[in-house]
């Protein structure tokens, strides 16, 4: 269980991430070369499209971060957990939930995204 929970911390820590040298390297570490990324507004097929993905998001709430709101919950391959989108020190502006399947490599294989709470814009 503490891999999974490390794996999902540095996961939330990519989306934080914003040199974008930095957060490839760490892409390239944690999530699998053709892994991909669903949630209600978004899909990425392989960390070309996640990381850009991650960029818009970044771009569209600048000075905001992810956190977990909660444990990481795991069987098998899969992790489920709770984050937050909002100031360092603030409420949360977004919430949802992530379930996340990890591959044999120990990479991210696949992330489904869940929106509990949004902004609205």
């Amino acid at each position: 269980m503490s891999d999974i929970q490390d794996l999902v911390e540095r996961y939330i820590a990519v989306w934080n991430e914003t040199d974008p040298v930095a957060r490839r390297g760490r892409l390239e570490a944690l999530w699998a070369e053709d892994g991909s990324y669903v949630d209600p507004l978004a899909v990425a097929e392989g960390r070309e499209a996640f990381d850009a993905t991650i960029a818009a998001v970044q771009a569209q709430f600048p000075g905001l971060v992810f956190r977990l709101a909660g444990p990481v919950d795991a069987h098998h391959h899969l992790a489920r957990f709770t984050w937050e989108l909002g100031p360092v020190d603030g409420a949360a502006l977004a919430v949802g939930f992530d379930v996340a399947a990890v591959g044999a490599d120990g990479r991210i294989q696949t992330v489904h995204g869940f929106l509990d709470k949004v902004p609205s814009l």
